[in-house]
């Protein structure tokens, strides 16, 4: 592998089994992500993204393959070991905010550094809380609560608290579902920036505009994956 890939997955499936029938929902799966990529994954619903994000975020488990982040191996890392690793390395951007209304903005940056084994001092914790909310733009709401802030400053701030432990690789899930077109497209222009600055961004996103902002493009249809053409991805 190379030293600077952040991700890469061989031959990872995940089935699904129930009493009439076993379901794939993700079929022998090879990606690479490296450091500082902008990978999208796009492709209908039902096609195996959330399945994808869940075994990337280390919240589940694959059925078999290999699972390689910064060179160890996390496939079948026990509850524990996978919410350790997930609290370093892996940030979260969802579709649903799901910041805490009864705490602050700047509380809610620091829940993962908070959560961390790394015993951060209230300084350092301080000090990175403010550098995520000038990198969002949103140093003057850090004493609101998120139920004062519209849809598309809580997602700025769900952005900020992504960054806060200053994870390897952002994992972004349709980050502009519940956004008007404007906000959405101010989302998209931060995470470009973000990119930009050397922060490795991998997205799901059913938007075939902002599909292509990234550098990479993957189709994810029936549990495999190909790399996005022009004509696969006027399809979606």
């Amino acid at each position: 592998m190379n030293k600077d890939t952040v991700i890469k997955l061989e031959e990872i499936s995940k089935l699904f089994s129930s009493e009439d029938v076993d379901t794939y929902a993700l079929s022998s799966v090879d990606l690479e992500i490296a450091k500082g990529e902008y990978v999208s994954i796009s492709g209908p619903s039902g096609g195996g993204k959330s399945t994808l994000l869940s075994i990337l975020g280390l919240l589940d488990q694959p059925s078999s393959g290999k699972y390689t982040l910064n060179g160890k191996l996390v496939s079948q890392l026990d509850k524990n070991d996978s919410a350790a690793i997930r609290c370093d390395e892996i940030g979260f951007i969802f579709q649903q905010f799901n910041l805490i209304d009864e705490l602050s903005v700047e509380d809610n940056i620091s829940l993962p550094l908070r959560y961390s084994d790394k015993n951060y001092s209230e300084k350092e914790i301080s000090e990175r809380v403010q550098k995520c909310l000038q990198q969002v733009k949103m140093e003057h709401r850090r004493r609101h609560k998120p139920n004062q802030l519209s849809g598309g400053q809580q997602q700025r701030i769900a952005i900020a608290r992504a960054l806060v432990a200053q994870p390897s690789i952002l994992l972004v899930d349709e980050p502009t579902g519940n956004l008007d077109s404007k906000n959405g497209d101010i989302i998209m222009q931060m995470l470009s920036e973000l990119n930009a600055s050397g922060t490795t961004i991998c997205m799901v996103t059913h938007d075939p505009r902002y599909a292509d902002m990234a550098t990479t493009q993957y189709y994810l249809l029936d549990g495999r994956i190909t790399l996005a053409s022009p004509s696969v991805k006027e399809a979606i």
